[in-house]
């Protein structure tokens, strides 16, 4: 059962996430973006969440500031954190200045202000799940676009929710994270999204 337990939590990663939330983007917009100009778009957004971020752990381990990736403790997040907010509210603004996918744009800026909280929480030494904070993010992302567009993704969230089921039960059977840590993840997660779509609407 362990073996399950971190197969979904290495397949949920949440540096996986964003780029999983590119791809409904383009399925489920009715947006006419030109195919090469989704995979270009698709291509930065992998590179710049899931590669930089694998190579600064990598280069975080060499040095040893951190022990191994699973950034256990609140002071080996830190400045990965930083990191993801800054590259987080950067790939936003490129995005929006192609003025091609404003509301995926707003999406990394409400995942910035997501990743915010989160080290905002670190003061009162308040550990928060990564992963369930991705699976909220995507719920939150899919409740925008639902909005946005007018689209009924009911059971798309559903499949979301009973999503984050397994990744947070998985979390703690690993003995990663306490419930309330899960939890919060799940809602830090919803609110950037929905403060990023507000926001745009604004």
């Amino acid at each position: 059962m362990t073996l399950f337990h971190k197969f979904i939590s290495y397949f949920f990663h949440p540096i996986l996430l964003p780029t999983i939330g590119a791809l409904f983007y383009f399925l489920l917009s009715p947006s006419h973006i030109p195919k090469q100009q989704q995979y270009i778009i698709i291509l930065v957004i992998f590179i710049s969440t899931y590669i930089l971020p694998i190579i600064l752990l990598i280069i975080l381990k060499k040095l040893k500031l951190i022990r191994n990736f699973k950034l256990s403790s609140i002071k080996e997040r830190k400045f990965p954190i930083i990191f993801l907010i800054i590259l987080s509210f950067m790939l936003g603004k490129m995005l929006l200045k192609t003025n091609l996918v404003n509301l995926l744009a707003f999406s990394f800026f409400g995942g910035s202000l997501a990743l915010l909280v989160v080290y905002i929480l670190f003061i009162a030494d308040i550990k928060t799940s990564l992963h369930t904070l991705g699976i909220g993010s995507l719920i939150g992302f899919i409740i925008s676009m639902s909005l946005y567009y007018e689209l009924n993704f009911t059971y798309l969230i559903a499949i979301l929710f009973l999503l984050f089921g397994f990744v947070a039960s998985s979390r703690l059977a690993l003995k990663a994270h306490l419930s309330k840590e899960i939890y919060l993840g799940l809602i830090i997660g919803i609110f950037g999204q929905l403060s990023g779509y507000f926001i745009y609407n604004i």
